[in-house]
């Protein structure tokens, strides 16, 4: 059986790991006054958005997720002709509807698909299987490197999304903003009232950062951290127990909204390395999304891995 992924353009992980799996991205429309941007994880697409300077202005950003007619079309001139199962990953639905378009326009792929696929010459069923990460960001990178992990080694199709459906249920994922204003502005065009003014503005003026944790759908504060170094620092070394602990998926996920070159640098970070690189446990580094950009600011920090349930005091 030929299986395949698809996910949205707002999971972060490498292009190379992307490229080499051969996963189909679920692209995101981003415009800003006059400028679009089709986020698909292109790095060409990615360096644009940063050189024209536009993150100071993404809080006003109106964003596209992929529409139930597009994901449609994808799958009945594509991936039902190159594939026989498809397992599609999105970020959480509590955060973004493509989990709901991507389930919609399922209806209408199992319905159509044999028709295409007989006109093509092809013979058999299509599989076509929607996992929420309930999780974003870079923590929605677990899933995704155990679904490629499942389907090499050749697992059918039951089990793999029992698996997935464990290791979503079990991702952790972390955000550390720069930029509380910038947070407010965007959270409060989209209805989110989970960054309040005061605390935006007592935050910046005392350098404090809140540490924003996504685990079951639910993303939320749980702790504030004095500085972006030092909030990096902190969840790096987090992390890093973590990795001691034992992990449900031996990788680290890790995604930044600027230079790559950057995370290497930040306090904390070769603490982290130093325990992956012990456990043998791959640390994985992905520019973030421009959706993501958009959502959370420019220099964000996100991190994510899977885990048995704990409680994690910061």
């Amino acid at each position: 059986m030929r299986m395949g992924l698809a996910i949205d353009a707002s999971c972060d992980l490498p292009q190379a790991f992307l490229q080499e799996h051969d996963i189909t991205i679920m692209p995101i429309t981003v415009k800003i006054d006059q400028e679009i941007f089709m986020d698909d994880r292109d790095p060409a697409e990615l360096r644009r958005f940063l050189e024209h300077k536009l993150g100071s202005r993404g809080h006003a950003a109106e964003t596209e997720p992929c529409s139930v007619e597009d994901v449609q079309k994808l799958f009945l001139e594509k991936l039902v002709l190159e594939r026989d199962c498809v397992f599609c990953l999105t970020i959480t639905a509590t955060r973004s509807p493509i989990n709901d378009h991507v389930i919609k326009a399922s209806f209408a792929v199992l319905k159509h698909y044999r028709e295409v696929r007989e006109k093509a010459g092809q013979t058999g069923p299509f599989l076509m299987r929607v996992i929420d990460t309930r999780n974003l960001f870079a923590g929605a990178g677990p899933a995704i490197v155990e679904a490629t992990r499942l389907i090499a080694a050749g697992e059918a199709p039951a089990a793999i999304r029992e698996r997935l459906t464990h290791i979503a249920n079990n991702s952790y994922g972390y955000m550390l903003p720069r930029d509380l204003y910038y947070l407010r502005a965007r959270a409060k065009k989209k209805g989110d009232r989970s960054v309040g003014l005061v605390g935006a503005m007592l935050g910046t003026a005392l350098g404090i950062k809140p540490l924003i944790r996504a685990y079951r759908g639910d993303t939320s504060p749980i702790g504030k951290i004095r500085g972006f170094e030092h909030g990096a620092e902190t969840l790096f070394s987090y992390a890093a127990e973590r990795v001691h602990a034992g992990l449900l998926v031996p990788v680290i996920c890790i995604s930044y909204g600027g230079d790559l070159a950057d995370v290497p640098k930040l306090p904390g970070y070769a603490k982290l390395k130093a325990a992956c690189d012990e456990c043998g446990v791959a640390l994985m580094e992905a520019p973030m999304s421009i959706t993501g950009m958009v959502n959370v600011g420019e220099g964000a920090l996100a991190l994510g891995f899977a885990a048995e349930e704990h409680v994690a005091e910061f």
